[in-house]
C-alpha cells in the first residue's frame, strides 16, 4: 500500500510539472540531490554496519539475552495475554533491544515477526490489544543512542554530534511513557464500553 502512495505522489507531481511548464526545475532538483541522497546513504549504512556488528558481538557475549532478561518482566507486564515462552515474546524483546540502541532499520524486521506471531496468537484479522500496544511502543520506542542521528550530525559537521543523546533519551522515555498511558487509556475504554 504504501509503495503505491508513493507512486501516486511521483507520478503526480511528475504530470503536474509537465502540466505547469516546471518539468525542467524537477529534473534539475533530482540530479542536484542525487549526490548528497548517495553519500547519506553510504554513511548512514556504515553507522548501522558498525552498530549492527556491535549488537551482534553483544548477541555473542550474552549481553542481549542479559539485557532482554531484564527487560522480560516488563514486557510480560505490558503484554499479559501472550503465552510465557512464545516467540512472539523474544520478537518484541529483540525489537526493543534494537530500538533502544537507535538501530530502527534492524528493528523494523523484528517487529514485523513479531506482529506476525501476534496474528498467529489471536487468530484474526483484527489487531488485537498485543499488536496496538507493539505499534505504540515501537513508534515511540525510547532510544539511548540515537545512531542514526549521529550519523547525519557527523556528515554535516556537527561540533558534538553526540550533544543530543541526553536529550533523546529523555524525550522517548516521555513519548513511550505517554504511549503506554494512551493504550492503556483506551484499551479500558474500549474495554467498559463493549461491557455496557
Amino acid at each position: 500500500m504504501v509503495n503505491l502512495i508513493w507512486a501516486l505522489l511521483a507520478v503526480t507531481g511528475i504530470v503536474f510539472a509537465a502540466f505547469n511548464g516546471t518539468m525542467e526545475e524537477v529534473n534539475k532538483a533530482i540530479f542536484s540531490t542525487l549526490d548528497e541522497a548517495i553519500m547519506i546513504t553510504l554513511s548512514l549504512a556504515g553507522v548501522l554496519i558498525f552498530w549492527l556488528g556491535l549488537m551482534k558481538i553483544a548477541e555473542e557475549a550474552g549481553l542481549l539475552a542479559a539485557l532482554a532478561k531484564v527487560f522480560r518482566p516488563f514486557v510480560k507486564k505490558i503484554f499479559p495475554d501472550i503465552p510465557e515462552n512464545d516467540p512472539a515474546l523474544g520478537y518484541i524483546l529483540s525489537n526493543m533491544t534494537a530500538n533502544v540502541f537507535g538501530l530502527g532499520n534492524a528493528a523494523t524486521p523484528m517487529g514485523l515477526k513479531a506482529m506476525k506471531e501476534l496474528k498467529r496468537l489471536s487468530g484474526s484479522e483484527e489487531a488485537s490489544r498485543s499488536m496496538i500496544t507493539l505499534l505504540a511502543i515501537n513508534t515511540s520506542s525510547l532510544t539511548l543512542i540515537p545512531t542514526t542521528v549521529i550519523a547525519i550530525r557527523m556528515k554535516y559537521g556537527s561540533e558534538d554530534p553526540t550533544s543530543i543523546i541526553g536529550a533523546t533519551i529523555l524525550a522517548t522515555l516521555i513519548s513511550t511513557f505517554a504511549a503506554l498511558l494512551i493504550d492503556r487509556f483506551f484499551y479500558y475504554r474500549r474495554k467498559r464500553l463493549s461491557g455496557l
